[in-house]
C-alpha cells in the first residue's frame, strides 16, 4: 500500500506510523522495488487491488533475490464483510512470505482453520494508534450530573460495523430510555439510517478525529468478526473506556481489558459503563494501549528476519 494522508481504514493508519517509526530507527522505506531492497513488507489493499507493488512483482523479485526477507501482515478475512475472496487472496500472498504477522490471535486461529499452518514462522501483534495524535491529554473526565457522551467512528458504512446496535442506542436516547446520555457518530453509515438523537460528523482523521474523541467519555464498537480493528483503539488511547460486542473477533482481545462486552443488551452496557467509568478510565491512564509498543514489535520482527544467516 501507498500511504494515504486522509481519513481511511486502519491498515493505512498502521502504515503511516510504522513507516515513520522505521525511518526514525534508521531504515529507508520506499513503496516500489527499484534498486536493491533487503525486506519487503506486504500489507494488502483489500479487494480493490490498490497496491503499490503487485504480488507477481514480489514473487519475481524473490526469485531473482532469494535472500530478501518477505513479511506479510494479515489484517482481514471474509466473514467480517461477508465477502468470498479475501481468505483465498491472503493465502496466495502468504505463500511468498518468510514471516507472517496477524493482528490478533483470533485472526490467526481463524485462518489456521483453513489455509495457514501455525507451525510456520509467525507473530501476533495487536494494533496501536499513533500516540502523538491519540492520547488522553485534554480529555475532560465525566462527572456525575453532566451528559455522558458516547462516540463511535467508522470509515466503512457496512452493517457489520455494528450499526444496528448504534441505531438501538440512538432510538433509546430519543425515547427517553437513556437520560443524560449523548451519542456521537463520526464518519459514514448506511443510507437506510435516519438518526433521531445522535449528533453526526463527517469522516475525520488525525488530530481532527482525536479532538472529537477527547470530547467524549466512552467509546462503543459493535463491529462483528473484526480481525483487530483500529477505530476503538483510537478511542481507548484518548481515554475512553469501551463498550464492545462479544462477537467482535479480535477486538475482544484488547477491548476486554478496558471495558464491558455485550451481546443482546447494548442499552444495559451503556448504563453499566457509566457506573464503572472511573475504574476503567484509571486503568487506561495507568497502562493503556499505544502505537509505540506496536511499532517496536514490528521493528523487532523485521530486524530478526534481516539478521538471520541466509
Amino acid at each position: 500500500m501507498r500511504p494515504i494522508f486522509a481519513a481511511w481504514g486502519g491498515g493505512n493508519q498502521w502504515l503511516l506510523q510504522t513507516a515513520r517509526y522505521l525511518q526514525y530507527c534508521g531504515y529507508h522505506v520506499q513503496y516500489d522495488l527499484r534498486g536493491e531492497v533487503d525486506a519487503i513488507v506486504m500489507n494488502h489493499g483489500g479487494l480493490t487491488g490498490k497496491l503499490s507493488i503487485p504480488l507477481e512483482a514480489v514473487q519475481a523479485y524473490k526469485t531473482q533475490h532469494p535472500t530478501v526477507a518477505v513479511l506479510h501482515r494479515v489484517n482481514d478475512n471474509d466473514v467480517r464483510k461477508k465477502t468470498h475472496e479475501m481468505d483465498a487472496r491472503l493465502a496466495r500472498f502468504d505463500a511468498v512470505a518468510d514471516h507472517t504477522v496477524f493482528i490478533s490471535e483470533w485472526l490467526r486461529n481463524h485462518h489456521s482453520a483453513t489455509w495457514f499452518d501455525p507451525a510456520r514462522p509467525h507473530s501476533c501483534i495487536l494494533n496501536g494508534a499513533d500516540p502523538a495524535v491519540f492520547h488522553p491529554i485534554g480529555n475532560r473526565p465525566w462527572r456525575a450530573g453532566e451528559p455522558f457522551r458516547i462516540v463511535t467512528h467508522h470509515w466503512s458504512d457496512n452493517w457489520m460495523k455494528g450499526f444496528a446496535a448504534y441505531r438501538e442506542i440512538d432510538e433509546a436516547i430519543a425515547a427517553g430510555k437513556l437520560p443524560g446520555v449523548e451519542l456521537w457518530i463520526v464518519g459514514r453509515w448506511p443510507k437506510e439510517i435516519a438518526w433521531r438523537a445522535a449528533r453526526t460528523f463527517p469522516p475525520a482523521n488525525g488530530s481532527a478525529l482525536a479532538d472529537l474523541l477527547r470530547q467524549c467519555h466512552a467509546y462503543v464498537t459493535a463491529s462483528l468478526q473484526e480481525p483487530g480493528g483500529m477505530h476503538f483503539i483510537e478511542g481507548l488511547q484518548c481515554g475512553l473506556p469501551v463498550i464492545y460486542h462479544e462477537d467482535g473477533g479480535g477486538i475482544v482481545e484488547l477491548a476486554g481489558q478496558y471495558g464491558l462486552g455485550f451481546r443482546d443488551d447494548v442499552i444495559g452496557a451503556v448504563t453499566a459503563i457509566r457506573e464503572r467509568y472511573v475504574e476503567f478510565r484509571e486503568k487506561l491512564l495507568r497502562a493503556g494501549p499505544s502505537g509505540d509498543g506496536m511499532c517496536i514489535r514490528y521493528r523487532e520482527v523485521i530486524q530478526q528476519a534481516l539478521a538471520q544467516v541466509r
